[in-house]
């Protein structure tokens, strides 16, 4: 449990999560500014990939680079070949699937709020149930197969072990919803929809989670706005990318904003992802459709993932 520490406590919290950036940066090397112009490429916007859905979601990359994503009221899963931009389905109606991601064993994991259930799908998209009784709108998979979920209406976030076992790590957040891991899985991010900020916590060896402290500030579009957060990605320099109202929001290591980029379209942006076969493209859901843009940085992946 997270327990509700006073000033004192906040500000020597601050204090240790602010060291443990700095420290992490200094594999980065990022002495200088990140802007922007560092991931863009000139002439280059989101392209329209997928379009005709009710609301996409979760988008998750496989080891050849291709994305994988859902739409989550027509309970289905969909995969786009990058190379073609050929849609298929890989599986329907086995629940409302409304986030992703392959883990280090090559096998696709998806949050089911609605259903209150962890599950993980074989290569014929099969589902097996992992864990239920749980909130479970999006999640992260670590290396070591641990998982961890955003609970919105519990206000927590949960650890699922690869066994099932399951407990609440994290509480007192007011809308708990993307959620990442830094490349160095060391420090775990829980972007709070209804807030502007996204708070990271320290993972401990046994899975637990210690200091939460909102290091991360969105830009809003009026003051006092919520950002709407949801989705978020990492690249290889210890970017973070984040999907809000706003925009998708991209932050260097040291949890200054760098800028934003504009949504595709007015509809709600939710998620983002890196593709491709090198892991150098955005793909983003929005609204109804996915997009996708080329980009300078490249994606990270957790644990060791190899193509068939």
């Amino acid at each position: 449990m997270i327990f509700l520490p006073n000033a004192v406590e906040m500000m020597t919290m601050r204090i240790l999560l602010s060291l443990a950036l700095l420290f992490a940066c200094a594999q980065w090397t990022v002495a200088q500014d990140m802007p922007l112009a560092d991931v863009l490429i000139p002439g280059q916007d989101w392209e329209l990939v997928a379009d005709g859905y009710k609301f996409t979601e979760g988008p998750a990359v496989d080891a050849d680079g291709n994305l994988y994503f859902v739409d989550v009221p027509n309970q289905l899963v969909l995969k786009i070949d990058h190379g073609t931009k050929q849609v298929s389905t890989f599986s329907q109606g086995q629940g409302a699937t409304s986030g992703l991601m392959f883990g280090a064993d090559g096998r696709l994991y998806g949050s089911q709020n609605r259903d209150r259930r962890i599950v993980v799908f074989d290569a014929a998209g099969k589902m097996e149930v992992i864990a239920d009784d749980l909130g479970a709108n999006d999640l992260v998979v670590a290396s070591n197969g641990n998982i961890y979920c955003t609970d919105p209406k519990g206000h927590q976030v949960w650890l699922v072990r690869p066994t099932g076992e399951k407990r609440v790590v994290a509480t007192d957040i007011t809308s708990p919803n993307g959620i990442i891991l830094w490349p160095d899985e060391g420090t775990l991010v829980v972007a709070d929809s209804a807030g502007q900020n996204l708070i990271a916590y320290r993972v401990e060896l046994d899975g637990s989670l210690r200091y939460g402290v909102p290091v991360y500030t969105c830009r809003v579009k009026e003051k006092d706005a919520p950002s709407r957060a949801d989705g978020m990605t990492v690249d290889s320099a210890g970017r973070l990318y984040v999907a809000t109202e706003a925009g998708l929001q991209m932050f260097d290591p040291t949890a200054r904003i760098s800028g934003v980029m504009h949504k595709p379209t007015e509809q709600f942006l939710s998620n983002v992802a890196f593709a491709g076969p090198e892991l150098d493209w955005l793909y983003v859901s929005c609204g109804g459709g996915i997009y996708r843009r080329p980009t300078q940085a490249t994606g990270v992946r957790y644990g060791k993932v190899k193509a068939d």
